[in-house]
């Protein structure tokens, strides 16, 4: 085995272990992590198809934890926009050549940074009255980064804060909509040939790490100071897209 493949094995383990984490309720700054890390060492195209199944997977769990718990009619107003971001998103990854898909991941998760520096701030200054195409235009947004980098968290907790959903309903209506946007995805980076199977058979090994993964996580919302959470998480994601930009 090569140094390099070394260090992408690594680094698959590791935001392997993120994702699980994400999924098990500590939200997703953490998931958000996952996909600019591994594209700093592997093409961004290759990162997509590589963490969609494990995306998937991870699903199955968080699903089965926060059971029944969402609120379905926030799911249905988001998911036919979502389809539309997915579409939008698919066609630009098939489109852009990858250094410029590797910018655009780089922006995007500046953008999650911004957006989850001025989260408060931004939240207690909109004055909110409730329409339907809202979730519309969230679903979209949220699909095309999640088509574009498994990174549509932004929007989506924009809206649910929005509908001052308790948090319990919160956590289980995000992990259900983005169990559904994940395998929306799946036709769509079949068609682009975004799969690479042997590779993923490769590594299907890590499968165990997933369960165990959402099972810390779920244990650890409680246990963690969350402004020291998000403070290192932060740092981090600023550090990885500075990377993906200039690297």
């Amino acid at each position: 085995m090569t140094s390099n493949s070394t260090v992408v094995l690594s680094m698959v383990i590791f935001v392997t272990f993120l994702i699980s984490l994400s999924k098990g309720g500590l939200g997703g700054m953490l998931g958000a992590l996952a996909t600019p890390m591994l594209a700093v060492v592997m093409p961004a195209n290759q990162v997509l198809g590589l963490l969609l199944p494990i995306l998937l997977f991870a699903d199955m769990f968080a699903v089965a934890l926060h059971w029944r718990k969402w609120n379905g009619r926030l799911v249905w107003l988001l998911t036919p926009g979502a389809v539309i971001g997915v579409t939008l998103g698919t066609f630009f990854i098939a489109n852009a050549p990858t250094n410029v898909l590797k910018l655009g991941l780089g922006v995007i998760t500046l953008v999650f940074v911004v957006y989850k520096l001025f989260e408060k701030r931004l939240l207690t200054s909109l004055k909110y009255k409730e329409c339907p195409w809202h979730g519309w235009l969230a679903g979209t947004t949220g699909g095309f980064a999640s088509s574009l980098a498994h990174s549509g968290g932004p929007p989506i907790s924009i809206y649910l804060m929005l509908q001052e959903v308790t948090p319990s309903v919160f956590i289980a209506t995000s992990v259900l909509f983005f169990a559904i946007i994940n395998w929306i995805k799946v036709p769509y980076y079949l068609y682009i040939h975004l799969f690479d199977f042997q590779r993923l058979w490769r590594i299907a090994w890590v499968a165990p790490i997933v369960p165990l993964g959402v099972w810390i996580g779920h244990w650890m919302v409680t246990k963690i100071s969350k402004e020291v959470f998000d403070g290192i998480l932060v740092a981090l994601l600023v550090l990885t897209a500075l990377l993906l930009i200039f690297t």
